[in-house]
Parts: structure tokens; C-alpha cells; sequence
């Protein structure tokens, strides 16, 4: 079996312009299968496959966290350590709106508007992660400090047990 070719989306463009390198990989996406699926489909740690979340305040500012996948985002600790009244996850519509990627396939490399990037801490600490690719069913593996050097990315612990 052949590897698919590698797609062309505008994460795959940010990430080679920035010269960031980075280790493509493909599982056949499920509908609501989550991290898990990819996880599992890639045979490594959930803990290593990151969500990229869009979320928004009260102001209906929008942002992204990204979180183990195998934890959940305390949105009440997220919006203290926003200085918000609380946070939200985004409609579908929403997301696509601002990311210019469909749910599922979000990326935090690429987005069409300049978001604020959240991380879960513990992410910074891992030898590799393993991020959406701008597309459904395609991740691109790269080192954590990449999501400091090219989204400035703020550390923030509100990571909770699913």
C-alpha cells in the first residue's frame, strides 16, 4: 500500500514557509471517533495527540487551546486565567469562520484570522505531538516548542480528567 500524497492545506503551507519540519501521517477519520481513533489507528499515546479547540469569550472573542486528547479544558479555569466572566466552545460554523478549517480537521498552523493560541502546559514537555494537519484524518508529528516559535502560544494549566 502506497502512502497518500501529502495534502496541500494551508497548515502544510505555514508549517513549510516557516520551515518547521514535521512527520505527516493518515488514519481513516470516524465521525466523533476523536483522539482516541487517531491514537489508536497511529498506535501512540492519546496523551501525545493534540485537540485544537476553538473557544470564545463572553465578548464572543475567539481563541485556541490545545489540550491532550486524552483531557478535557476547564473553561472555568480557562477564563480565570483569561481575566474573562467565562469561555465557550464555538458553533461549528463559527470555527470554520475563523480557522478556515472544518471541524475535525482544525489546525492551529494556518488559520485564516490570527487567534490567540492557548497550550495546556504539559504539552511543552513532551518529546513529540501529534497535531491536526488541516484536513480530516491527517496529523503532522512535530516537536512542541514549534507551537511557541510560530504561534506564540501561552502555557496555561486548565487540563481536567474527561
Amino acid at each position: 500500500m502506497s502512502t497518500p500524497d501529502i495534502p496541500v492545506t494551508t497548515a502544510i503551507r505555514a508549517l513549510r514557509a516557516a520551515q518547521v519540519p514535521f512527520v505527516p501521517h493518515f488514519y481513516a477519520y470516524q465521525e466523533h471517533g476523536g483522539t482516541g481513533v487517531a491514537a489508536g489507528a497511529l498506535g501512540v499515546d492519546e496523551h501525545a495527540v493534540i485537540k485544537t479547540l476553538v473557544m470564545q469569550t463572553e465578548t464572543r472573542m475567539p481563541l485556541i487551546i490545545l489540550m491532550h486528547g486524552d483531557r478535557e479544558v476547564s473553561t472555568k479555569q480557562l477564563a480565570r486565567a483569561l481575566g474573562v466572566k467565562n469561555v465557550d466552545p464555538c458553533d461549528p460554523v463559527v470555527v470554520t469562520r475563523h480557522t478556515g478549517y472544518q471541524v475535525g480537521g482544525v489546525s492551529p498552523f494556518g488559520t485564516r484570522g490570527k487567534l490567540p493560541v492557548y497550550v495546556e502546559e504539559g504539552i511543552m514537555f513532551l518529546p513529540r505531538i501529534f497535531l491536526n494537519g488541516g484536513k480530516r484524518g491527517f496529523l503532522v508529528e512535530v516537536v512542541p516548542d514549534v507551537l511557541a516559535r510560530l504561534l506564540g502560544a501561552i502555557p496555561v494549566s486548565v487540563a481536567i480528567p474527561p
